[in-house]
């Protein structure tokens, strides 16, 4: 691939239609998508130059964390130079021809499925989970059954010849989706008046209050959380990392002090930051 392909591609997990295809299209009109099967393999992409950005989904308003993405950032040797919220309108999808009466099974992603968990109860649907949204659309496309139905985007069902049976199929009206823009490079934002958001992750020592020790810095220093999760490492029930997004830029004097208290209780190999970049305009607060 070119230098100048590469500068023009955005990769992305799932197959044609997904939603994260259409959140790369929505943000980055002008560049070229790479589908790719897995987590894994989006992050290669980046890695290997086949890709210059990867559109990696984090967490759902509705369905929570997606799982197993954080284990792979750390390690990627990617940097976080963006998010983007991206609305979800999930639609239902069947066969051309099909009716709602005529289902009885509907495919999706994991979160696809806890995202609409009310309606399709309400539909007495059997869901079944398929490994990504739009593959569940392109595999009842395949199959041509009036039974099976795909919970799915609009992109998928214009991809895949599909029929609409009903739009706005998530339970929730707020149901939105936190993405990170990830790079091979990245260039420290400059101080100003842009709200900027800093994350990282970081091992605690397995000693009482290590974690209220290790985060006391940020209190004292005025600095606010957004969000801290916690998650074993390798399977271990003993070690735990935490991933956790804090409002501001490393290089101001609070955040230096709440940097180096936490460094302290957790050791400096045990800190690391992985980007600081703009906070999204629809970000409240």
């Amino acid at each position: 691939m070119t230098n100048k392909n590469l500068n023009n591609t955005i990769a992305f997990q799932g197959v044609p239609g997904a939603y994260s295809e259409m959140a790369c299209l929505t943000n980055f009109k002008n560049m070229k998508t790479l589908a790719c099967p897995s987590f894994e393999e989006m992050i290669a992409s980046v890695q290997e130059n086949r890709a210059k950005l990867a559109m990696v989904p984090v967490e759902n308003s509705t369905a929570g964390r997606v799982a197993d993405i954080h284990h792979l950032l750390p390690d990627s040797g990617l940097y976080i130079i963006g998010e983007i919220f991206f609305r979800v309108n999930h639609m239902l999808l069947g066969i051309k021809g099909a009716k709602i009466k005529d289902l009885s099974e509907v495919r999706s992603h994991a979160q696809g499925l806890a995202q609409c968990r009310e309606n399709i109860k309400n539909l007495n649907l059997l869901p079944v989970i398929h490994p990504d949204t739009a593959g569940a659309a392109r595999e009842i496309s395949i199959l041509k059954n009036k039974k099976i139905g795909a919970i799915a985007s609009r992109l998928a069902s214009e991809k895949y010849n599909l029929e609409v049976l009903k739009r706005n199929f998530e339970d929730k009206n707020h149901n939105t989706t936190r993405f990170l823009v990830m790079s091979k490079s990245h260039v420290m934002p400059q101080l100003g008046k842009k709200k900027l958001i800093t994350t990282l992750v970081f091992s605690t020592r397995s000693v009482p209050a290590a974690l209220y020790k290790a985060l006391g810095g940020f209190a004292t220093n005025g600095i606010n959380l957004t969000k801290l999760e916690s998650y074993m490492i390798d399977g271990n029930m003993t070690a735990t990392q935490f991933y956790v997004d804090i409002e501001g830029h490393p290089n101001t004097i609070p955040m230096k002090h709440a940097l180096k208290e936490l460094e302290f209780y957790c050791g400096k190999d045990k800190v690391k930051i992985l980007g600081t970049y703009p906070a999204s305009n629809l970000r409240k607060g």
